[in-house]
């Protein structure tokens, strides 16, 4: 297997650059599929020589110092990949975020650009007055598809330990913060993801519609064809959305392609792509499709591999996973084999142990880890704990990032966990602390729920996306997907309450609502033993999410608490 990039010499993402720019400079490095102008997908290519060049005129107009940040704030395309690679080639610390025209996301925009405090920008021609306006002035902006090379002296040679991008989290249970992120953090990833799903990087390319500025869409779609030397193919989300079909076609162009998607795309495509589009899909020569970024449901994929069996797609190829920015992406991955699913006791999973049953809460399998420790931990001991026993999910590894962007504290907290107790076989630490639950049954790691999430109430604990797919089930017209389930206090006890998005909301009459929300009560009621203190139907689009996609929990009790959704059913 050729991985060139471990070499002393190609230890950094700038090295790895200039080493396929001389290897194969006529290859193609990067395909952009712009459905904007054409249907069918207009395609603009980039060899491995041309993306070099251009990423050098762009790393030239930087006016950028070792260690200051670049802000990378354009749309998903090309253009994208040549700031991301100036900001390193300039030796400064890049931070991939998003244009100001993402809707409902300039708020998290501020917030990060406060945080970092970039000494420039990097955008599109296309996007520059609402980047400008956006801005203020107030920091410099380079406009990356006209920069010419201008460079009078050369930029620092990076070395493995330094910065390369602060990445931030999508903030699902807490406010956006900067993943510091090293050169050897990023191509550690890499290698441990190819090793864990197994592909061989000679026959292999990459396609992807995940956003640039998300962990995984970063590392799929930018850093591992750049580490390997593959061809990466890239959509932009909206084109997605629009016709998911699209990805499915690029993935069946070309024999060995792997990609990756949250378990949403999954149920999107079974949904969405029509029978006929479906006759003209050839899926058999894709290499495997990542599933991760949120929970995965196993109804989910089960539809999933029915929709696309006859177009030769295979449930091996479907590759459960787990990973979080901190690890910069990839923590464990099933193997080459169809997901398994597992039944655990609903009861005896909310009292801390995993126990087979006929009938109770289905997980999937994430896999194991490759090239770095996974340790499940009792969160208030910090004791290791058994297989069998549902935990903190810890990780240890050369993967880990270096702590949050000038944020001591929470670095320490986060990032410098150490075990207690019997830890024979496993390092005291430091450990990354992810604030997940799980548990490892038959030598893989399953997901439980986030420990900031999980419901405890009269002393027994619920895992919200178990109470979520209840309600969702509850009627055709809950939006899968769209359900919130949290707690509030109560008078002696914490409350739980849900929220869901209804599709025909505004054609609910008052008592329907009520019946339907009897229904939920009953169905939770009977599964969990859990009594709802509320049940709010809402019009699709007012559950919050972060800006992958997850449902943003936290956000939607902050709205309920803060009475956005009106005066509730039932109290």
């Amino acid at each position: 297997m050729n991985l060139a990039p471990e070499s002393p010499a190609n230890d950094t993402l700038t090295a790895c650059l200039r080493h396929w720019a001389t290897v194969k400079p006529e290859d193609p490095a990067l395909t952009f599929a712009d459905y904007s102008v054409d249907r069918d997908g207009r395609r603009r290519t980039l060899t491995w020589r041309e993306l070099a060049a251009r990423v050098d005129a762009a790393a030239s107009a930087l006016p950028v110092r070792p260690g200051d940040r670049v802000a990378v704030l354009c749309p998903q395309g090309v253009d994208y990949v040549v700031g991301f690679l100036a900001a390193l080639t300039a030796g400064a610390i890049a931070v991939p975020l998003f244009d100001p025209g993402l809707p409902g996301h300039a708020g998290r925009l501020t917030a990060v650009l406060a945080d970092c405090a970039p000494t420039a920008v990097v955008t599109t021609s296309a996007a520059r007055p609402a980047v400008a306006e956006f801005l203020g002035g107030s920091v410099e902006i380079v406009v990356v598809d006209r920069a010419a090379a201008t460079r009078t002296r050369p930029a620092p040679e990076a070395q493995a330990g330094d910065v390369a991008y602060l990445q931030y989290t999508s903030g699902s249970t807490r406010s956006p913060a900067g993943v510091v992120l090293t050169h050897a953090n990023a191509l550690a990833n890499v290698r441990q993801a190819v090793r864990g799903l197994g592909l061989d990087p000679r026959e292999a390319s990459t396609v992807s519609w995940l956003p640039l500025f998300h962990d995984m869409g970063l590392i799929l779609g930018l850093i591992t064809p750049l580490v390997l030397g593959l061809r990466s193919v890239l959509m932009d989300p909206l084109a997605f959305i629009e016709r998911p079909v699209r990805w499915l076609e690029l993935l069946g162009d070309r024999p060995g392609a792997w990609s990756a998607a949250p378990n949403f795309a999954f149920h999107y495509c079974a949904s969405r792509v029509r029978d006929a589009d479906r006759a003209r899909l050839r899926l058999g020569g894709v290499a495997a499709i990542v599933n991760g970024a949120e929970p995965i449901n196993p109804d989910v994929l089960d539809r999933f591999h029915t929709a696309f069996a006859a177009a030769g797609y295979r449930p091996r190829m479907t590759r459960p996973s787990y990973g979080l920015a901190e690890a910069t992406v990839f923590v464990t991955t099933a193997a080459d084999a169809a997901p398994r699913v597992t039944t655990f006791d609903r009861d005896a999973l909310g009292e801390g142990t995993a126990r087979e049953a006929g009938a109770g809460v289905r997980l999937v399998a994430c896999g194991a880890p490759a090239g770095q420790h996974v340790a499940l931990v009792a969160p208030d001991t910090a004791v290791a704990l058994p297989d069998g026993s549902v935990g903190e999910i810890w990780v240890h590894g050369p993967n880990v990032g270096d702590g949050y962007w000038q944020n001591p504290l929470d670095s320490t907290e986060t990032f410098g966990a150490r075990l207690t107790g019997d830890h024979s076989g496993l390092p005291e630490g430091p450990w990354l602390r992810t604030g997940d639950l799980g548990v490892r049954h038959g030598g893989e790691l399953y997901i439980a729920g986030r420990l900031k999430d999980l419901l405890i109430v009269d002393g027994r604990n619920h895992y919200p996306q178990d109470v979520e797919a209840t309600v969702a089930a509850a009627d055709q017209a809950i939006r899968p997907g769209s359900v919130a389930a949290f707690a509030i206090e109560g008078a002696d006890t914490e409350d739980a309450v849900v929220v869901a998005e209804h599709r025909g909301h505004a054609e609910l009459t008052e008592q329907s609502e009520r019946d339907l929300a009897a229904t939920v009560r009953r169905l939770v009621a009977d599964a969990h033993g859990l009594a709802l203190r509320d049940v709010v139907l809402v019009p699709p689009g007012h559950v919050p999410r972060t800006s992958s996609g997850k449902i943003a929990r936290s956000a939607c009790r902050d709205r309920y608490l803060a009475h956005e959704y009106g005066k509730a059913l039932v109290r």
